[in-house]
């Protein structure tokens, strides 16, 4: 027993290589996937913080050498020239999802869209509390409704512990009847429909007031009846039991259906932040042009300044190193306080630079590789194309064209694109042709929307189209491109 615990603290001894990136180069990866909008913010951070680096051209003569090559002080490892190849790792073992469809993992980076604030479902609820004439408690309760609602409009959490948060958080005692009396209150403004629990009370709340005036409209009936009692059948489509159940004609269930389409599924989301804030106004980080039949690309930096190292404390710099004999202690702390931001500022011009060229070859690559989608935006001409192949069109790592294609966008003639848009599998046709599977998805989308809304399309009648147009595909890679799509099945596209 003794025998085996001391083989278990032997230590073996084994060689290993491993690559570990400075905080240089892992602000250059940083810049490197940076969209344009999200550059501009960082140079302007950069300049704020350093005072050696400021915009404007650089100036005729270089930074002297010298001040650089102090034979008592050792050569910055930074100031050599580089590529964006040295400071991020090759690795040999590419990911199996790097080689696939649009080949990104759930652990790359998505930058979101920066939006506007807007006027909120919380502030406009609580502005029409004030015109009613409420007790003091009534509106705080009022008031703690509103704020547990979601961007929707619903109150998803139950009165119960609502009541006990009360009691615990905001050591106000409440019964579940002065709650629910508080919850009709807010029921009462608008948007109507707001405070609900979940969507078949929504929908009941809307039916009952919007149409109070037709209550006892045929139609109208026959909608509430089934929002009330076959809301589950209603919700899968299945009119067939409705009809059935009810004793109705498809005519008189088509009307019915009709009003409850009216209806507001998201009664808050007129108001809430998602929705009401200003559209997302992309900033593309590409402009392409089609001249004499040959795309043109340009980098869109007319927001990015160009950068210069600060004449003026360049002179300083030199001033205190010529005077290095009689420097006092805080003297040459200053002296090297300013030479390591002087460091600091060459290396992130020659980063922006480097990061600019990167992503020029990258894009020049896709486009080449798609020039005769660029030309006339014609989906079906898209090829086959994955991150290998622009990798090896440019020498690049695949990482590294992951990054630039993960969050930077393109301006065409023809609409504005994420650089990811261009990136799908192959599929072989009967023919022994490869074409991109964007191709197929595009033929699937438009033979859903020319069908028989009544008879939808299955996904096995889509898999025979396909095959029939001379595309080899099962029912399953329909299902999957479908859902891709954001389609629904074909039980749930049916209409009256």
């Amino acid at each position: 027993m003794f025998k085996e615990f001391i083989n278990m603290l032997k230590q073996n001894l084994s060689q290993k290589l491993l690559q570990k990136l400075s905080p240089q180069q892992i602000q250059l990866i940083k810049l490197l996937e940076l969209p344009t909008v999200q550059l501009e913010q960082r140079i302007k951070k950069e300049i704020e913080e350093n005072p050696v680096l400021e915009e404007g051209h650089e100036q005729e003569e270089d930074i002297k050498d010298e001040l650089n090559n102090d034979p008592e002080e050792p050569e910055n490892e930074y100031n050599d020239e580089f590529t964006i190849e040295d400071y991020i790792p090759n690795d040999d073992d590419i990911p199996a999802y790097k080689l696939t469809i649009n080949n990104y993992s759930k652990d790359d980076k998505v930058f979101e869209i920066p939006l506007s604030e807007g006027f909120s479902l919380q502030e406009h609820l609580t502005e029409q509390l004030r015109l009613k004439k409420l007790s003091e408690k009534e509106l705080q309760l009022a008031e703690y409704l509103i704020g547990s609602l979601d961007e929707a409009g619903y109150l998803r959490r139950d009165i119960d512990s609502i009541v006990d948060d009360l009691a615990f958080s905001q050591n106000i005692s409440v019964t579940i009847e002065e709650l629910n009396s508080a919850l009709k209150i807010i029921q009462d403004l608008d948007p109507v429909g707001v405070g609900a629990a979940n969507l078949q009370e929504t929908l009941i709340i809307q039916i009952n007031k919007n149409f109070a005036k037709d209550k006892n409209n045929t139609a109208v009936k026959t909608a509430t009846n089934i929002l009330e009692n076959y809301f589950e059948e209603f919700s899968k489509k299945h009119y067939s039991k409705i009809e059935k159940r009810l004793g109705i004609s498809s005519e008189d269930l088509k009307k019915a259906v009709d009003i409850i389409l009216k209806l507001n599924p998201k009664p808050g989301s007129n108001y809430s932040s998602a929705i009401n804030r200003a559209a997302p106004q992309i900033t593309p980080d590409f402009i392409l042009k089609v001249i004499d039949g040959e795309p043109i690309i340009s980098l869109n930096s007319k927001n990015i300044p160009p950068l210069r190292v600060s004449r003026t404390y360049e002179e300083m710099l030199r001033g205190m190193k010529d005077n290095k004999p009689k420097q006092t202690k805080s003297e040459k702390q200053a002296v090297g306080f300013m030479k390591q931001k002087l460091d600091s500022a060459k290396w992130f011009i020659d980063a922006v630079k480097q990061r600019q060229n990167t992503l020029l070859l990258t894009i020049n690559a896709i486009v080449g590789f798609q020039k005769e989608y660029f030309i006339d935006g014609d989906e079906t001409k898209l090829r086959p194309m994955i991150l290998k192949d622009i990798a090896e069109l440019t020498g690049l790592d695949i990482s590294t064209i992951s990054r630039v294609a993960n969050s930077k966008y393109i301006q065409t003639h023809f609409g504005i694109f994420p650089l990811k848009f261009f990136f799908s599998e192959g599929m072989e046709t009967q023919d022994g042709e490869t074409v991109s599977t964007r191709e197929i998805k595009k033929i699937l989308q438009e033979c859903i929307d020319n069908e028989n809304k009544k008879r939808p399309l299955t996904d096995e009648k889509l898999a025979e189209i396909l095959q029939e147009k001379g595309y080899r595909i099962a029912r399953r890679t329909v299902a999957k491109y479908r859902e891709q799509l954001g389609i629904l099945v074909a039980r749930l596209r049916k209409e009256l």
